[in-house]
């Protein structure tokens, strides 16, 4: 009978390799990292729902819930600056978890993820 051409060894090496990487993407996907950003609002699209602040990596569009989006117009674009805990995320932009107005007069100064105070 024929046997099988491929040697063992290439095949236990390979899922030596193989399967780390894939439970690393797994676990990475299941653990979502959470970030502080600490910026001057750079402006502010209440339509799409995206608050741009600027970072150590440049400048950053941040999207928001729907929740958050209500609350947009609020915000002291250009004059204030805002203390956001973000959520990152793999080939998306960042997602708004809470923010803090730290400089500049807004009617909404904490949002916690749900509503304003």
């Amino acid at each position: 009978m024929f046997r099988n051409p491929t040697p063992r060894p290439i095949i236990r090496w390979t899922l030596l390799l193989a399967v780390p990487l894939i439970l690393t993407g797994w676990v990475d996907l299941a653990f979502a990292k959470e970030k502080s950003i600490f910026s001057p609002i750079i402006h502010v699209n209440k339509q799409k729902g995206f608050i741009v602040v600027s970072t150590d990596s440049g400048v950053v569009g941040v999207a928001v819930s729907k929740e958050a989006k209500r609350h947009l117009g609020k915000l002291p674009a250009g004059t204030g600056m805002i203390d956001m805990v973000v959520e990152m995320r793999n080939g998306k932009p960042p997602l708004l978890k809470s923010w803090k107005v730290v400089g500049g007069e807004s009617a909404c100064k904490h949002f916690d993820g749900k509503r304003c105070r």
